[in-house]
Protein backbone atom coordinates (compact mmCIF):
# COMPACT_ATOMS: atom_id res chain seq x y z
CA UNK A 1 0.00 0.00 0.00
CA UNK A 2 0.81 3.14 -1.24
CA UNK A 3 1.04 5.77 2.36
CA UNK A 4 1.42 9.69 1.96
CA UNK A 5 1.64 11.33 5.49
CA UNK A 6 0.66 15.32 4.83
CA UNK A 7 -1.28 18.32 7.37
CA UNK A 8 -4.26 18.47 4.91
CA UNK A 9 -5.74 16.08 2.30
CA UNK A 10 -7.07 18.35 -0.44
CA UNK A 11 -9.99 16.19 -2.09
CA UNK A 12 -9.89 17.48 -6.10
CA UNK A 13 -7.31 19.01 -7.47
CA UNK A 14 -9.63 21.89 -10.31
CA UNK A 15 -9.07 25.36 -9.26
CA UNK A 16 -10.48 25.45 -5.64
CA UNK A 17 -8.63 22.70 -4.40
CA UNK A 18 -5.37 24.21 -6.27
CA UNK A 19 -5.49 27.47 -4.25
CA UNK A 20 -6.58 26.09 -1.00
CA UNK A 21 -2.74 24.68 -1.64
CA UNK A 22 -1.44 28.36 -1.83
CA UNK A 23 -3.26 29.31 1.30
CA UNK A 24 -2.40 26.21 3.11
CA UNK A 25 1.33 27.16 2.50
CA UNK A 26 0.88 30.46 3.60
CA UNK A 27 0.17 29.13 7.15
CA UNK A 28 3.35 26.56 6.43
CA UNK A 29 0.55 23.81 5.97
CA UNK A 30 1.72 20.62 3.80
CA UNK A 31 -1.05 19.27 1.36
CA UNK A 32 -1.47 16.56 -0.67
CA UNK A 33 -3.81 16.35 -3.31
CA UNK A 34 -6.34 13.73 -4.84
CA UNK A 35 -8.51 13.77 -7.79
CA UNK A 36 -9.92 10.93 -9.87
CA UNK A 37 -8.96 12.52 -13.25
CA UNK A 38 -5.64 11.91 -14.57
CA UNK A 39 -4.97 15.45 -14.69
CA UNK A 40 -4.87 18.67 -12.23
CA UNK A 41 -8.04 21.45 -13.36
CA UNK A 42 -10.78 19.42 -12.97
CA UNK A 43 -13.69 20.55 -15.67
CA UNK A 44 -11.56 23.85 -16.57
CA UNK A 45 -9.02 21.05 -18.12
CA UNK A 46 -11.52 18.10 -18.89
CA UNK A 47 -14.38 19.88 -20.57
CA UNK A 48 -13.02 23.74 -21.57
CA UNK A 49 -9.24 23.82 -21.49
CA UNK A 50 -9.66 26.50 -24.01
CA UNK A 51 -12.63 28.30 -23.03
CA UNK A 52 -11.95 32.04 -22.24
CA UNK A 53 -13.10 33.59 -18.36
CA UNK A 54 -14.43 36.38 -17.71
CA UNK A 55 -14.47 37.10 -14.03
CA UNK A 56 -11.19 36.10 -11.97
CA UNK A 57 -10.18 39.23 -10.47
CA UNK A 58 -7.01 41.36 -12.23
CA UNK A 59 -7.67 39.08 -15.51
CA UNK A 60 -10.24 40.56 -17.97
CA UNK A 61 -9.69 37.00 -20.05
CA UNK A 62 -8.25 34.18 -19.23
CA UNK A 63 -8.00 30.95 -20.95
CA UNK A 64 -9.26 27.58 -18.20
CA UNK A 65 -6.09 26.32 -19.43
CA UNK A 66 -4.02 29.15 -18.89
CA UNK A 67 -5.70 29.48 -15.27
CA UNK A 68 -4.85 25.88 -14.55
CA UNK A 69 -0.97 26.60 -15.33
CA UNK A 70 -1.04 29.89 -13.40
CA UNK A 71 -2.61 28.01 -9.92
CA UNK A 72 0.28 25.24 -10.67
CA UNK A 73 2.55 28.02 -10.62
CA UNK A 74 1.77 29.92 -7.66
CA UNK A 75 1.52 26.91 -5.56
CA UNK A 76 5.24 25.83 -6.62
CA UNK A 77 7.07 26.98 -3.82
CA UNK A 78 4.81 24.92 -1.33
CA UNK A 79 5.58 21.65 -2.90
CA UNK A 80 2.42 19.90 -2.69
CA UNK A 81 2.15 16.32 -3.79
CA UNK A 82 -0.58 14.62 -5.82
CA UNK A 83 -2.31 11.63 -6.52
CA UNK A 84 -3.91 11.39 -9.61
CA UNK A 85 -6.64 8.80 -11.47
CA UNK A 86 -7.49 7.48 -8.28
CA UNK A 87 -10.89 8.45 -6.45
CA UNK A 88 -10.98 8.76 -3.03
CA UNK A 89 -13.10 5.94 -1.37
CA UNK A 90 -13.19 6.55 2.43
CA UNK A 91 -12.09 8.17 5.45
CA UNK A 92 -11.39 6.81 9.09
CA UNK A 93 -11.12 9.62 11.95
CA UNK A 94 -8.24 8.18 14.56
CA UNK A 95 -8.18 8.95 18.27
CA UNK A 96 -6.06 11.89 17.99
CA UNK A 97 -8.57 13.86 15.71
CA UNK A 98 -6.33 13.30 12.46
CA UNK A 99 -7.58 11.08 9.74
CA UNK A 100 -6.65 8.08 7.17
CA UNK A 101 -8.27 8.62 3.78
CA UNK A 102 -7.87 5.74 1.08
CA UNK A 103 -8.53 5.81 -2.58
CA UNK A 104 -9.93 3.00 -4.73
CA UNK A 105 -6.95 1.51 -5.87
CA UNK A 106 -5.73 1.38 -1.92
CA UNK A 107 -3.57 4.81 -1.59
CA UNK A 108 -3.22 5.63 1.86
CA UNK A 109 -3.34 9.14 3.04
CA UNK A 110 -2.57 10.42 6.97
CA UNK A 111 -3.48 13.42 7.51
CA UNK A 112 -4.19 15.83 10.32
CA UNK A 113 -7.86 17.93 8.17
CA UNK A 114 -9.55 17.03 5.00
CA UNK A 115 -10.47 20.07 2.56
CA UNK A 116 -13.37 18.74 -0.03
CA UNK A 117 -12.84 20.92 -3.14
CA UNK A 118 -14.70 18.16 -5.13
CA UNK A 119 -16.26 20.79 -7.40
CA UNK A 120 -19.71 19.11 -8.58
CA UNK A 121 -18.56 15.75 -7.32
CA UNK A 122 -16.41 13.10 -8.49
CA UNK A 123 -16.64 12.52 -12.45
CA UNK A 124 -17.67 9.78 -14.19
CA UNK A 125 -17.61 9.29 -17.90
CA UNK A 126 -20.81 9.63 -20.10
CA UNK A 127 -20.92 5.79 -21.54
CA UNK A 128 -22.90 5.40 -25.03
CA UNK A 129 -25.95 3.34 -25.48
CA UNK A 130 -23.92 0.28 -26.60
CA UNK A 131 -24.94 -3.13 -26.36
CA UNK A 132 -22.41 -5.34 -23.77
CA UNK A 133 -19.92 -2.15 -24.07
CA UNK A 134 -19.44 -2.61 -20.13
CA UNK A 135 -17.66 -5.72 -20.90
CA UNK A 136 -14.79 -4.68 -22.55
CA UNK A 137 -14.18 -2.10 -19.63
CA UNK A 138 -11.25 -2.75 -17.12
CA UNK A 139 -8.53 -3.24 -19.69
CA UNK A 140 -10.12 -5.12 -22.51
CA UNK A 141 -10.67 -2.80 -24.87
CA UNK A 142 -12.52 0.09 -23.47
CA UNK A 143 -11.26 3.37 -22.57
CA UNK A 144 -13.79 6.65 -20.87
CA UNK A 145 -10.02 8.91 -20.32
CA UNK A 146 -6.47 8.31 -21.37
CA UNK A 147 -4.53 7.99 -18.34
CA UNK A 148 -1.37 7.11 -20.32
CA UNK A 149 -0.96 7.38 -24.40
CA UNK A 150 1.96 4.70 -23.95
CA UNK A 151 -1.17 2.24 -23.59
CA UNK A 152 -2.27 2.48 -27.09
CA UNK A 153 1.44 2.38 -28.87
CA UNK A 154 0.70 1.08 -32.52
CA UNK A 155 -2.92 -0.04 -31.75
CA UNK A 156 -5.29 0.79 -34.01
CA UNK A 157 -7.87 2.85 -32.43
CA UNK A 158 -11.24 4.32 -32.74
CA UNK A 159 -12.49 7.60 -30.92
CA UNK A 160 -15.61 8.75 -30.72
CA UNK A 161 -16.78 12.22 -29.53
CA UNK A 162 -16.51 15.50 -30.80
CA UNK A 163 -15.92 18.21 -28.21
CA UNK A 164 -12.09 19.11 -27.28
CA UNK A 165 -10.97 15.57 -25.82
CA UNK A 166 -12.19 13.80 -28.88
CA UNK A 167 -10.20 16.70 -30.50
CA UNK A 168 -7.04 16.90 -28.68
CA UNK A 169 -6.46 13.11 -28.24
CA UNK A 170 -6.93 11.86 -32.27
CA UNK A 171 -3.95 14.63 -32.96
CA UNK A 172 -2.06 13.34 -30.11
CA UNK A 173 -2.68 9.39 -30.28
CA UNK A 174 -1.84 9.85 -34.28
CA UNK A 175 1.49 10.13 -33.57
CA UNK A 176 1.44 7.23 -31.36
CA UNK A 177 -1.51 4.48 -32.53
CA UNK A 178 -1.12 3.08 -35.53
CA UNK A 179 -4.32 3.63 -36.97
CA UNK A 180 -6.55 6.32 -35.76
CA UNK A 181 -10.77 6.53 -36.51
CA UNK A 182 -12.18 9.67 -35.13
CA UNK A 183 -16.50 9.50 -35.35
CA UNK A 184 -18.42 11.67 -34.80
CA UNK A 185 -22.79 12.12 -35.30
CA UNK A 186 -22.38 15.70 -37.00
CA UNK A 187 -20.52 17.20 -39.70
CA UNK A 188 -19.33 20.26 -37.16
CA UNK A 189 -17.40 20.11 -34.16
CA UNK A 190 -17.96 21.39 -30.60
CA UNK A 191 -14.43 22.26 -29.82
CA UNK A 192 -11.85 24.71 -30.56
CA UNK A 193 -11.87 25.63 -34.29
CA UNK A 194 -7.67 25.56 -34.65
CA UNK A 195 -8.24 22.11 -33.15
CA UNK A 196 -10.69 20.91 -35.41
CA UNK A 197 -8.91 22.05 -38.61
CA UNK A 198 -5.95 20.25 -36.94
CA UNK A 199 -7.69 16.97 -37.39
CA UNK A 200 -8.71 17.82 -41.30
CA UNK A 201 -5.46 18.33 -42.09
CA UNK A 202 -4.37 15.10 -40.42
CA UNK A 203 -7.42 13.46 -42.33
CA UNK A 204 -6.36 14.74 -45.44
CA UNK A 205 -2.47 13.76 -44.97
CA UNK A 206 -3.95 10.12 -44.96
CA UNK A 207 -2.79 9.93 -41.24
CA UNK A 208 -6.16 9.94 -39.31
CA UNK A 209 -9.42 8.89 -40.63
CA UNK A 210 -12.27 10.90 -40.17
CA UNK A 211 -16.05 9.46 -40.34
CA UNK A 212 -18.58 12.57 -39.74
CA UNK A 213 -22.50 12.08 -39.47
CA UNK A 214 -21.32 8.74 -38.16
CA UNK A 215 -21.95 6.61 -34.42
CA UNK A 216 -20.27 3.80 -33.19
CA UNK A 217 -23.20 1.14 -32.22
CA UNK A 218 -21.77 -2.30 -31.55
CA UNK A 219 -18.73 -3.81 -30.20
CA UNK A 220 -17.61 -7.18 -30.97
CA UNK A 221 -15.11 -9.60 -29.13
CA UNK A 222 -14.92 -13.06 -27.02
CA UNK A 223 -13.49 -11.50 -23.86
CA UNK A 224 -11.31 -9.02 -25.73
CA UNK A 225 -12.57 -5.63 -28.08
CA UNK A 226 -11.53 -6.68 -31.24
CA UNK A 227 -13.80 -4.80 -33.77
CA UNK A 228 -16.79 -1.83 -33.98
CA UNK A 229 -19.43 -1.19 -36.15
CA UNK A 230 -19.87 1.87 -37.15
CA UNK A 231 -23.16 3.07 -38.52
CA UNK A 232 -24.08 6.11 -40.45
CA UNK A 233 -27.18 7.83 -40.19
CA UNK A 234 -28.57 6.66 -43.68
CA UNK A 235 -28.07 3.43 -42.06
CA UNK A 236 -25.14 1.77 -43.40
CA UNK A 237 -23.15 0.05 -41.28
CA UNK A 238 -19.42 -0.81 -41.87
CA UNK A 239 -17.32 -3.20 -39.13
CA UNK A 240 -13.84 -2.21 -38.39
CA UNK A 241 -11.28 -4.28 -36.58
CA UNK A 242 -10.16 -2.55 -33.76
CA UNK A 243 -7.79 -2.84 -30.45
CA UNK A 244 -8.91 -0.22 -28.53
CA UNK A 245 -11.97 1.90 -28.55
CA UNK A 246 -12.06 5.62 -26.53
CA UNK A 247 -15.82 7.25 -26.17
CA UNK A 248 -14.77 10.99 -24.99
CA UNK A 249 -18.54 11.93 -24.75
CA UNK A 250 -17.67 14.39 -21.22
CA UNK A 251 -18.35 13.11 -18.03
CA UNK A 252 -20.99 13.75 -15.69
CA UNK A 253 -20.48 14.84 -11.47
CA UNK A 254 -22.09 12.59 -9.07
CA UNK A 255 -21.12 13.36 -5.08
CA UNK A 256 -20.07 9.57 -5.29
CA UNK A 257 -18.26 8.32 -1.86
CA UNK A 258 -18.40 11.33 -0.01
CA UNK A 259 -22.41 10.88 -0.16
CA UNK A 260 -21.90 8.21 1.93
CA UNK A 261 -19.31 9.55 4.43
CA UNK A 262 -22.31 10.50 6.83
CA UNK A 263 -21.89 14.56 6.35
CA UNK A 264 -25.17 16.93 6.77
CA UNK A 265 -26.22 16.77 2.80
CA UNK A 266 -28.95 18.99 1.11
CA UNK A 267 -29.51 18.84 -2.69
CA UNK A 268 -26.65 16.77 -3.40
CA UNK A 269 -24.22 19.11 -1.72
CA UNK A 270 -22.13 19.34 1.19
CA UNK A 271 -23.40 21.45 4.04
CA UNK A 272 -21.40 23.95 5.40
CA UNK A 273 -20.38 26.42 8.23
CA UNK A 274 -19.50 29.44 6.49
CA UNK A 275 -17.46 30.80 9.59
CA UNK A 276 -14.51 28.41 8.37
CA UNK A 277 -16.65 26.27 6.15
CA UNK A 278 -16.36 23.34 7.95
CA UNK A 279 -18.34 20.43 7.47
CA UNK A 280 -20.60 17.92 10.32
CA UNK A 281 -17.37 16.70 10.92
CA UNK A 282 -14.63 18.33 12.77
CA UNK A 283 -11.73 18.52 10.81
CA UNK A 284 -13.46 17.82 7.39
CA UNK A 285 -14.17 20.69 5.36
CA UNK A 286 -15.66 21.54 2.08
CA UNK A 287 -15.48 24.42 0.11
CA UNK A 288 -16.16 25.20 -3.82
CA UNK A 289 -18.92 23.88 -5.49
CA UNK A 290 -19.32 20.97 -3.79
CA UNK A 291 -20.70 23.04 -0.90
CA UNK A 292 -23.96 24.55 0.26
CA UNK A 293 -24.75 27.54 2.22
CA UNK A 294 -27.52 30.29 2.46
CA UNK A 295 -26.61 32.60 -0.19
CA UNK A 296 -24.04 29.99 -2.27
CA UNK A 297 -22.85 31.14 -5.78
CA UNK A 298 -21.47 28.09 -7.50
CA UNK A 299 -18.27 31.01 -8.48
CA UNK A 300 -14.20 30.24 -9.32
CA UNK A 301 -14.08 33.59 -7.24
CA UNK A 302 -16.26 32.47 -4.86
CA UNK A 303 -14.37 29.07 -4.38
CA UNK A 304 -10.94 31.27 -3.99
CA UNK A 305 -12.59 33.34 -0.89
CA UNK A 306 -13.88 30.06 0.77
CA UNK A 307 -10.36 28.43 0.46
CA UNK A 308 -8.57 31.34 2.29
CA UNK A 309 -11.00 30.67 5.12
CA UNK A 310 -11.18 27.25 5.15
CA UNK A 311 -7.18 27.27 5.29
CA UNK A 312 -7.91 29.52 8.91
CA UNK A 313 -9.97 26.94 9.96
CA UNK A 314 -8.28 24.05 9.23
CA UNK A 315 -4.93 25.31 10.93
CA UNK A 316 -7.22 26.10 14.29
CA UNK A 317 -8.39 22.51 14.10
CA UNK A 318 -4.57 21.62 13.49
CA UNK A 319 -2.88 23.95 16.23
CA UNK A 320 -5.75 24.39 18.78
CA UNK A 321 -3.28 25.94 20.91
CA UNK A 322 -1.15 28.44 18.81
CA UNK A 323 -2.45 31.87 18.17
CA UNK A 324 -2.02 32.65 13.91
CA UNK A 325 -1.36 36.67 13.22
CA UNK A 326 -2.31 37.14 9.87
CA UNK A 327 0.69 37.90 7.70
CA UNK A 328 0.16 40.18 4.08
CA UNK A 329 1.69 38.89 1.47
CA UNK A 330 2.92 41.78 0.10
CA UNK A 331 4.62 42.97 3.36
CA UNK A 332 6.10 39.45 4.06
CA UNK A 333 6.38 37.66 0.70
CA UNK A 334 5.62 34.19 -0.32
CA UNK A 335 7.14 31.65 2.20
CA UNK A 336 8.14 28.35 1.05
CA UNK A 337 8.06 25.19 2.80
Amino acid sequence: MNSISTDICIIGAGPVGLFAVFEAGLLKLRCHVVDALPQVGGQLSEIYPKKPIYDIPGYPEVLAGDLVRNLMRQIEPFHPTFTLGERVEGYQKLEDGSFRVTTIDGTEILCKAIAIAGGLGSFEPRKPAIESLESFESGKGVYYMVRDPETFRDQRLVIAGGGDSALDWTIFLAEVAKEVTLVHRGTTFRGAADSAEKVKDLHEAGKVNLVLSSNVTHVHGNGQLNAVTITANDGTANQVEVDSFIPLFGLTPKLGPIGEWGLEIENDAVKVNTVDYSTSEPGIYAIGDINTYPGKLKLILCGFHEAALMCQGAYKYIYPDKKYVLKYTTVNGVPTL
